[in-house]
């Protein structure tokens, strides 16, 4: 390294208050910065100046946007699906659940958002960076089969808005192969603007809000009961299907891939990472805009809970069939002539809605469950761009990506909805979100590991209340989604050789997750002999970790006033939460 007045004093950007440190790493591997991204840097939406001090609503509306586009993970047809069911088992009581969800992932999307505003990179540009070649290979897989399973849900979902929009004339395996050529349509969008694209987001956001807002009103639950089951964290009277439901909403709010979306969207405001007060706007202005791009998801998610909670709680498949029955409807064989209760999913709840309220609320549902579909559909594709970009360093034309993924998930949908029935295509999305809730420590880990690392953010480290609550509640997370699993698949009535295969991938997924809380141990520098043992430097680091990590004594000692201001921010906000 030398003893020039660069070494001593600290890398020039870094004196002129600079707190980009992954960019040190960038400049000095053999990593060379993708020549085209998914967002182009001649495309950024510039922040306009304003002369008053404080908060501006101009600047909110030019930062407004990414948020929006990742609380669309939340309103998935997986979600709907996981609401549904949750008010037809518990009532209300399961809503606390689904607020703390949501609070929890603001917590998790900030800190991927502050990743991306800080470095200029995103998580999977990052983990390029930090992790070794073949475990980071193999993470990416992780990220990739999550982003599928994301995918074959939206596939279902609009499949099934499709053939009751229709009533029945499109069978459910043309809704799927219809929605192997819709998604070329987002690209065709794409092409007039990120602008353009993010009001389009808005309004699919908008319709569904109205249309399950729609059912709300007409269903009219009670008000009380609902605030009850908002701030009560309790469930009397609960059982073990209550539980696992309960446990099923964490997994289907939180996203694995969505940590990978949010730190790359925020790449589309042009700040100047010069400036740390410039970086410390962009962080509260992101915040802020995701807690409202939640608030109405959570919003939109208590509608669709709350709906089934007083429409189908305790209801027999003979009720429900008996009403469609006297109303008319023509859909009525879809729930069996037996006093089973009814197993409610996104189709026969449309139905049911239909049969109780009115052929118009079967449709409106539907109309929501496409919207729901639909944007779904988009973020996964550019999930998929970033993760791909980020972890290979590799550049596909977009509608190669859209076509490679896209296949993947139609064609085992396509064969379940051709050969199978639509009971068969709603049970899929259980495994589906089981699947995701498997990959969700490829995400967290990372995320938290790189936030509260001084080595990559500098003075933008996250402080150690975040870091002690963040690794608290992903603990939490990870082991109540490997709880849902586990009983997910001990209910199989499968051979010794799906066992056997499942104990196999357990080693290796076991084997990946210790590799990356090792990483995340060095990389905090906790244990000074760990960090700095040979074992760490030829098993654990990437060349890039080893450069950054023996260059922070440049620069971590360098104070910044606006840094140190949004790190007690920082606490205060967790702290408060």
């Amino acid at each position: 390294m030398g003893t020039n007045e660069e070494d001593q004093n600290g890398p020039k950007r870094y004196r002129e208050g600079v707190v980009n440190p992954a960019m040190l790493a960038d400049e000095n591997t053999n990593l060379t910065p993708p020549a085209k991204q998914a967002y182009f840097k001649d495309h950024q939406i510039l922040i306009p100046e304003v002369e008053m001090k404080g908060f501006s609503f101009r600047k909110l509306w030019a930062f407004t946007g990414p948020g929006f586009l990742m609380s669309i993970a939340y309103l998935d047809p997986g979600n709907i699906q996981s609401d549904l069911e949750s008010g037809s088992v518990a009532m209300y009581k399961l809503l606390w659940v689904l607020l703390s969800a949501t609070l929890l992932g603001l917590m998790i999307q900030r800190l991927s958002a502050r990743l991306g505003v800080v470095t200029g990179l995103h998580l999977a540009e990052m983990c390029y960076r930090q992790y070794q070649k073949l475990p980071r290979i193999f993470v990416w897989l992780m990220v990739e089969i999550a982003i599928i399973g994301s995918d074959m849900q939206e596939v279902i979902g609009t499949a099934i808005a499709l053939y009751l929009l229709s009533n029945k004339l499109i069978p459910l395996w043309a809704g799927v192969l219809i929605t192997a050529v819709d998604t070329f349509t987002f690209l065709l969008l794409d092409r007039y603007g990120l602008r353009k694209l993010e009001c389009l987001f808005g309004f699919l956001i908008t319709v569904m809000a109205i249309s399950f807002g729609y059912e709300y009103i007409v269903v009219g639950p009670d008000q009380v009961e609902v605030l009850k089951g908002m701030f009560i964290p309790w469930c009397e009277d609960c059982d073990s299907k209550a539980l696992m439901q309960a446990v099923g909403i964490v997994g289907a709010v939180i996203m694995p891939h969505n940590m990978y979306l949010h730190s790359a969207l925020v790449k589309s405001r042009q700040i100047d990472r010069k400036k740390s007060e410039k970086v410390k706007e962009a962080n509260r202005y992101f915040f802020i805009e995701a807690c409202i791009a939640l608030f109405v998801s959570f919003i939109i998610n208590v509608f669709v809970v709350s709906v089934f909670a007083a429409g189908l709680h305790n209801k027999t498949n003979q009720e429900v069939r008996n009403v469609c029955l006297s109303n008319g409807n023509s859909m009525a064989d879809i729930f069996p002539d037996d006093y089973e209760l009814v197993d409610a999913d996104i189709y026969n709840g449309g139905i049911f809605l239909g049969c109780q309220f009115g052929i118009a609320a079967m449709y409106i549902w539907a109309v929501g469950i496409l919207a729901a579909g639909q944007s779904s559909t988009m973020t996964g594709c550019y999930s998929g761009q970033f993760a791909m970009e980020g972890f290979l360093n590799l550049q596909w034309a977009r509608w190669k990506r859209v076509l490679l993924t896209r296949t993947v998930a139609i064609i085992p949908t396509f064969f379940v909805a051709y050969y199978s029935n639509i009971d068969d295509m709603n049970n899929m999305n259980n495994y589906l979100n089981s699947i995701m809730s498997l990959q969700l420590p490829f995400a967290l880990i990372p995320t938290i590991a790189f936030t509260s690392s001084r080595a990559i953010m500098g003075d933008f480290v996250s402080g150690p209340v975040t870091i002690i609550a963040s690794m608290l509640l992903a603990t939490v997370v990870i082991g109540i989604n490997i709880y849902y699993v586990v009983n997910l698949v001990a209910g199989w009535s499968v051979g010794w050789a799906v066992y056997s295969g499942v104990a196999i991938f357990g080693v290796f997924y076991l084997c990946l997750c210790i590799y990356l809380f090792l990483h995340m141990l060095a990389s905090l520098g906790i244990v000074k002999s760990f960090s700095n043992s040979w074992f760490v430097e030829k098993y654990i680091y990437s060349s890039a970790t080893t450069f950054v990590l023996s260059n922070q004594s440049n620069y971590s000692s360098l104070t910044n006033s606006g840094a140190e201001e949004d790190e007690e921010e920082d606490e205060a906000t967790t702290s408060g939460r």
